[in-house]
């Protein structure tokens, strides 16, 4: 369980509690989105590579194609489970381990480059900036990678956000608009930037996985009781059947930030 003042005013979370969920409704960034990444000299063929904040592993097991060799670390021991499980039935060898960011105890220069998905917030940075430098080679890169919907140009996603609030009105995670990540202060003494874009997608769901995606945030499956996770999904179910056809795209932002190690 993990308490940060920051976030959600405070409120509990634990992504275990959504591991099931989000094995199989949160790998959902496209293409395009993996083909930037790739395109900015991260995963290419030959790197190794640590995914900090794995969760299911989503970016070692979409970017394996491309032919670097993962890592993939998590705070979670059920997203652990979850990403194992997950890359044992795709036939990849990827290696996982439950640990969180601050507490990493590989070699230095271990890697090539290291990819944050999702997760650089949840970090204390002034342990990770050194940290992460230390486990780059010379040169080496670290992309902070992030995708949110965009509640005030889709109504669907400003709908259901609308009912996460109802259900959790702690959660800080609404009222997401298009901006470039924000990268602290103390990683100006590691890194250096070396580019940063945003960029618009289209992200396609039926009823039931953009439920099962709204179900897997932080606001609902991670942090709130089961029945309370119960009752938000039959309102949700209820409200897609009334605003969106049984298929839809909505409509997110991908912002990606590439930092070398000085």
């Amino acid at each position: 369980m993990i308490t940060n003042n920051n976030i959600d005013n405070g409120k509990p979370f634990d992504w275990g509690r959504a591991s099931s969920d989000y094995a199989k409704y949160r790998d959902i960034y496209p293409r395009e989105f993996y083909e930037k990444i790739h395109s900015f000299g991260i995963g290419i063929s030959g790197q190794k590579v640590l995914d900090i904040g794995t969760g299911t592993g989503v970016i070692p097991r979409n970017m394996y194609r491309y032919g670097a060799r993962f890592t993939g670390t998590d705070i979670s021991e059920n997203q652990i489970a979850e990403a194992k499980r997950l890359a044992a039935a795709e036939g990849m060898d990827i290696d996982l381990f439950c640990k969180s960011t601050e507490e990493l105890d590989f070699p230095d220069e271990s890697f090539d480059a290291i990819t944050a998905c999702q997760c650089f917030f949840y970090f204390d940075h002034h342990i990770a900036a050194p940290k992460l430098s230390k486990l780059l080679s010379k040169g080496g890169k670290l992309a902070v990678l992030y995708m949110g919907w965009l509640p005030y140009e889709d109504k669907v996603a400003g709908a259901s956000e609308e009912l996460v609030l109802k259900y959790n009105p702690k959660w800080t995670g609404k009222g997401d608009m298009r901006h470039e990540i924000f990268i602290p202060e103390v990683y100006e003494g590691f890194f250096r930037k070396q580019c940063s874009e945003i960029f618009d997608v289209k992200v396609h769901f039926t009823r039931e996985s953009w439920n099962g995606r709204i179900k897997a945030c932080r606001g609902i499956g991670a942090s709130l009781p089961q029945d309370e996770i119960a009752a938000f999904e039959r309102e949700h179910m209820a409200l897609l059947e009334k605003i969106a056809p049984e298929e839809f795209d909505v409509l997110h932002y991908c912002a990606i930030c590439v930092l070398e190690k000085i």
